[in-house]
């Protein structure tokens, strides 16, 4: 019996201990709302405008602050000066991949967008060099967008003008763009296996943005009931399926001599490490890491262009001043060009107030710190979730004035030249900015200049009738449904 009591004293003051040495933590952690038990703050929040309620709870608490998501602390860094200052002043101990349990269902920690530590690095860092290699960035790149944007306005002109949902057409480029760097080939409009691809891609982004993933991401436990989550995990399962296929097809004639894509170049750093037992290039490696670049590249540049459009729409005056400048630099004949942009100022102002006014990944990405570190006077302790609001930079007040306009004067000077702007963060910042930031910023001016110099964008109502509110932006900004008609011109 006594060694029963002096066991229940023992453990008693291990717990008394542990919630003791919680308390000391949470007392050094950032301020914020008091917690309520079990479901921490996620009641005190507005599920369906996290923005709005970060923003009034930074009004109270500062910059940086704390909030609760079930029992885990994330910290929130709200406004330019904190965000730059994480991710770009300590940008290595802010460089961690914070949890995000339905994607990390799927990922498993693989990849280069969801892994962290020496993995990520060495994923990335392979990433990076084999797309450089590849042309990203350069004139090979930016002939195949210009190649793959008049196969659409070849679709468009197909249109006759009649109205359409343009989601799908808008989405082959970057799909196309993404394809011929990874598998080197491209698709058929018309072909069955990229309708299906495009469309798990833009059902994915709807379902990863509902509130319902984010209670699944608090509550893991929730996984096991039926939900859109299982929708999710069946559409990355069947495109992990086709990726497997693509690499099986590489595997049957890889030329270790001659890579043609990124498959060729991973296939082949496999071998070379086959004999690291640690080695990160592995096949479940590479399937990730396709699958990443092949969701992030396609749905981010192409929900950007689509709500590009419905925002020109809204204002037609912005399309025509657009139109005037293609007219005056390329001209109807030209295709225009990477070298235009420096001479088109008011488009290469646009193009940036579209990214912008639609503020793609509102919270960004979770980030987690590497380490124990201090910030702000205020203790973080590693492994840490970090939420910035990439909101509060984008739509910072004294940067963009009004910004809850769409204005693209927030780009220009007071003679009319393009202005660049250190809060321009779409793609984030420090060392997990997007990989594929000058791919997208490519395709989004060869794009949209090309659509505007072969047609006029006709809505079915009045613009001012236009609704151009997102229709979920919980993850990420999902535009309204909208219809639109091409006249060619």
């Amino acid at each position: 019996m006594d060694l029963f009591i002096f066991l229940g004293i023992g453990l008693s003051c291990l717990i008394l201990l542990s919630l003791w040495n919680q308390s000391y933590v949470k007392g050094q952690l950032p301020p914020g709302p008091t917690p309520f038990p079990i479901v921490g703050n996620i009641l005190q929040l507005n599920s369906k405008n996290i923005n709005k309620s970060l923003s009034m709870l930074a009004q109270e608490y500062g910059p940086v602050f704390t909030l609760y998501f079930g029992m885990k602390p994330t910290v929130v860094l709200h406004g330019y000066e904190a965000v730059k200052e994480a991710l770009i002043d300590q940008a290595e101990e802010f460089s961690g991949r914070g949890s995000f349990p339905v994607i990390d269902k799927i990922c498993q920690g693989l990849g280069v967008v969801f892994s962290s530590g020496e993995r990520w690095k060495q994923i990335r860092r392979f990433c990076l060099m084999v797309l450089r290699n590849l042309g990203m960035g350069k004139k090979t790149i930016e002939d195949r967008i210009q190649e793959e944007a008049l196969c659409l306005v070849d679709a468009l002109k197909k249109t006759n003008g009649s109205p359409c949902d343009p989601s799908f057409l808008l989405a082959c480029v970057p799909c196309n763009i993404i394809s011929s760097i990874i598998f080197q080939n491209r698709f058929d409009y018309d072909d069955k296996k990229f309708h299906r691809l495009i469309a798990y891609i833009h059902e994915n982004a709807r379902i990863v943005s509902t509130p319902w993933i984010q209670l699944c991401n608090v509550f893991p436990v929730l996984h096991y009931l039926p939900g859109s989550h299982n929708v999710l995990f069946k559409n990355t399962a069947d495109q992990q399926k086709f990726i497997l296929e693509k690499i099986k097809e590489h595997q049957e004639s890889l030329d270790p001599n001659n890579p043609r894509d990124f498959i060729d170049h991973f296939l082949i750093r496999m071998e070379k490490e086959k004999h690291i037992k640690q080695s990160e290039f592995t096949m479940e490696n590479m399937a990730i890491t396709i699958f990443d670049i092949l969701n992030a590249g396609i749905e981010t540049t192409s929900t950007t262009l689509r709500y590009g459009l419905l925002l020109l729409l809204k204002h037609p005056e912005i399309s025509a001043r657009i139109q005037e400048e293609i007219e005056r630099v390329i001209g109807k004949n030209r295709r225009p060009c990477m070298q235009d942009r420096s001479r088109m100022p008011y488009t290469d102002a646009v193009v940036h107030e579209i990214q912008r006014f639609v503020d793609l990944v509102p919270t960004n990405l979770p980030h987690a710190v590497t380490k124990d570190i201090w910030f702000r006077g205020y203790f973080i302790p590693k492994g840490t979730n970090i939420l910035t609001s990439l909101t509060s930079v984008l739509y910072d007040e004294k940067e963009f004035p009004n910004p809850e306009k769409f204005d693209p004067s927030h780009f220009l000077d007071a003679n009319g030249n393009f202005k660049k702007s250190d809060y321009f963060m779409p793609f984030s910042a420090g060392k997990r900015v997007c990989i594929g930031e000058g791919l997208a910023r490519m395709e989004l001016f060869l794009v949209l200049t090309n659509i505007l110099q072969h047609f006029m964008l006709k809505p079915l109502v009045d613009p001012k009738d236009l609704d151009i509110t997102p229709s979920l932006t919980v993850f990420g900004t999902i535009p309204p449904f909208f219809e639109i008609s091409f006249i060619p011109v």
